[in-house]
């Protein structure tokens, strides 16, 4: 066999070997996604229904609650909403936290590089710089990457479950909350990707703490047509009293946040990986194809080369 024939033959033997492993690992982020969309969906139900049992009861009680705190009126402890008033006012900013959510590994397609764009363009808008600065990072690509360019890294997880359970990501709601409370930053943004379909996602970068009425989606403007499942009025109970009920929801509510997002970022994983592996597979069909057409055109050749000198030989004996 020639060698420019044993070359094709051989690229085209690899190339297969390569559209195999792709079209398994396509197969196997597609069911990934399938799984954790379910999970997703679910959690998607009792997360909106914190953020609204909340909301009902910032627009209808806090404000009267918070006016009790501050006359201390008799009956009224000072430090009832302590932790309301952490998370709902903000303080003079002057470190940033951001918690950025990535994968472990590559073979996602512009998954990462994505997030981490959208993470300097946020820097950027907000003059945020490495010394005013901090990161959370979840996932090993962007932990590797802010450290690399000297940034603050105060904590970073890494593999996180291709369907994570809350038990799992506790410890890092967890402390992306104390640490706000224990003054490490001021704020705290997320940077993830969001999912879209299994086609498209976005980028999705935004303040988690301090808890904001943009963050809640009240409007002012129409705040009378809100939720009013707990709206105040003559004869209108509460057990136990709606501080308690804030005190309960808020934390629930920060921890719906960020878990939520960590779902939503794992859910855009997926979908990027299985976009990407179809893409890398469609690739390989085109090179096999080439290759194919190459490897008839060069036996081709090689064939006619000894039928010609099959027949020249015999002319010679003649």
């Amino acid at each position: 066999m020639p060698a420019s024939l044993a070359a094709v033959k051989h690229k085209l033997e690899s190339t297969r070997s390569t559209r195999q492993i792709t079209t398994a690992m396509q197969m196997v982020s597609t069911s990934k996604l399938n799984q954790i969309q379910h999970h997703t969906k679910t959690y998607e139900v009792y997360a909106a229904k914190v953020k609204s049992l909340l909301v009902s009861l910032v627009e209808s009680h806090y404000a009267a609650l918070a006016k009790k705190n501050k006359d201390n009126e008799q009956g009224t402890d000072v430090s009832e909403l302590s932790l309301v008033n952490q998370l709902f006012h903000g303080r003079k900013v002057q470190k940033t936290g951001i918690l950025v959510v990535t994968s472990d590994r590559g073979l996602v397609g512009s998954y990462n590089s994505n997030v981490i764009k959208a993470t300097l363009d946020l820097m950027e808008q907000h003059n945020l710089t490495k010394d005013n600065t901090v990161f959370l990072t979840i996932g090993k690509t962007g932990s590797e990457f802010f450290k690399k360019r000297g940034m603050n890294v105060v904590y970073e997880y890494n593999g996180v479950n291709d369907v994570p359970q809350y038990a799992e990501v506790r410890k890092i709601v967890t402390q992306s909350v104390q640490m706000y409370f224990d003054g490490v930053y001021d704020q705290l943004y997320m940077s993830y990707s969001h999912y879209v379909n299994r086609i498209t996602s976005s980028n999705i970068t935004k303040v988690v703490l301090p808890i904001t009425k943009e963050s809640l989606g009240i409007d002012e403007k129409n705040k009378k047509e809100t939720n009013t499942e707990f709206k105040t009025s003559n004869g209108t109970e509460l057990y136990p009293s709606a501080s308690e009920l804030i005190k309960v929801l808020v934390p629930q509510y920060c921890n719906s946040s960020i878990y939520g997002a960590i779902l939503d970022a794992k859910t855009s994983e997926h979908a990027s990986s299985a976009n990407a592996m179809r893409s890398a597979s469609d690739n390989a069909n085109d090179i096999i194809s080439t290759l194919q057409l190459q490897y008839n055109r060069a036996r081709q050749a090689a064939i006619t080369t000894e039928i010609t000198e099959i027949v020249g030989g015999m002319a010679a004996q003649e």
